[in-house]
């Protein structure tokens, strides 16, 4: 395990990455639900490399900037890799959405 700082699962999830994550994974729109702050990407949201990817490339085509993702999981050993969850991933984004 790395030395990561807990998420704050408490905050909801922003929708602009419900969208994001609905969009990598190529899901119908009801799958949104299954977003929630202590989901994990790969247990619970079943998202594979591919999709991880599509999502850390539509974090910065959204977000106008390189959010982080890749270099997150680039970190991780495999057991944080399997934990890594939606708040983790919320923590990396800007705290205002983009002008669009």
């Amino acid at each position: 395990m790395t030395d990561r700082e807990p998420p704050d699962s408490a905050a909801p999830v922003r929708p602009e990455l419900v969208a994001l994550l609905v969009e990598a994974a190529g899901a119908p729109p009801e799958w949104a639900a299954r977003v929630t702050p202590q989901a994990r990407l790969d247990a619970d949201l079943m998202l594979d490399e591919y999709e991880l990817t599509t999502l850390d490339a539509l974090l910065c085509g959204y977000f106008g900037a390189p959010v982080g993702l890749a270099a997150l999981r680039a970190r991780l050993d495999l057991t944080a890799l399997e934990a890594l969850t939606v708040a983790e991933v919320q923590r990396l984004l800007p705290a205002e959405e983009p002008a669009r």
